[in-house]
């Protein structure tokens, strides 16, 4: 079994969901500490000048873990992110081509309130996936009560969920990864080869923006969104590696 593991992102990147649909299980790490200025409250769209961040604001707190952030509520007329976060997406991306086969329930996202930072994190992941047709299973790493840290904390998942192979970014992963450490305890790694899609974007002025949130993918491109993320089922990639 291949098992791909990442902290939780408020708007999940294509390169996040690409890891996701290559793997048997994937592990959702929200009790790992809450990075400031990272993905897992905010994400870039697209505007007419070229990308921009969504936050989604947080109370303070470095040592929290990422399954005990909490948002800021959005009763505060400073701090009203639902609004200011839809009313963005529904201005920029109001005529994207899909943008009303999405609409509904968007717009429900952000007249929910949200308290728990990894509940949002979470529903918008599901709907990423469905989206995209994505059916890799999800589970939390809350769950598995992990121990240890870096690569003995991956062996413990590998260990726990009978993992054989442990799919991983070529980003940070690489920094503290011990893949000797794994493969003599029979785990073995596959590193992820990702390639960014381009596609026709809003404001081709401003130019392609890459790495964004997988909104900008699914509102400009509709059905065809997940061939432009995967390219051939993925069933036959394996095959082929």
């Amino acid at each position: 079994m291949i098992v791909a593991a990442h902290q939780p992102h408020y708007m999940p990147w294509l390169g996040y969901l690409d890891k996701i649909a290559r793997a048997d299980l994937f592990v959702v790490m929200d009790d790992l500490q809450f990075e400031a200025q990272n993905f897992q409250n905010r994400q870039r769209i697209k505007l007419g000048g070229g990308a921009a961040w969504l936050t989604v604001p947080v109370h303070r707190g470095q040592t929290d873990r990422i399954c005990d952030k909490t948002i800021i509520s959005s009763s505060n007329p400073r701090h009203d992110w639902p609004r200011r976060h839809w009313e963005t997406l529904r201005i920029n991306y109001g005529r994207a081509p899909f943008f009303s086969d999405h609409a509904d329930e968007l717009h429900d996202v952000y007249t929910r309130r949200w308290e728990n930072l990894v509940d949002l994190d979470r529903h918008m992941l599901t709907l990423a996936m469905r989206w995209l047709d994505i059916r890799t299973p999800i589970v939390s790493s809350s769950q598995l009560m992990l121990s240890g840290h870096k690569t003995a904390r991956i062996l413990d998942m590998c260990t726990k969920l009978r993992a054989k192979t442990y799919y991983t970014g070529a980003g940070g992963s690489t920094d503290y990864l011990d893949v000797d450490q794994l493969a003599r305890a029979g785990v073995a790694v596959e590193w992820q080869r990702f390639v960014h899609p381009t596609y026709q974007q809003r404001h081709p002025r401003a130019g392609f923006s890459s790495h964004l949130g997988f909104l900008d993918l699914v509102l400009n491109c509709g059905p065809a969104s997940r061939e432009l993320l995967l390219g051939p089922a993925v069933e036959q990639i394996r095959e082929v590696a």
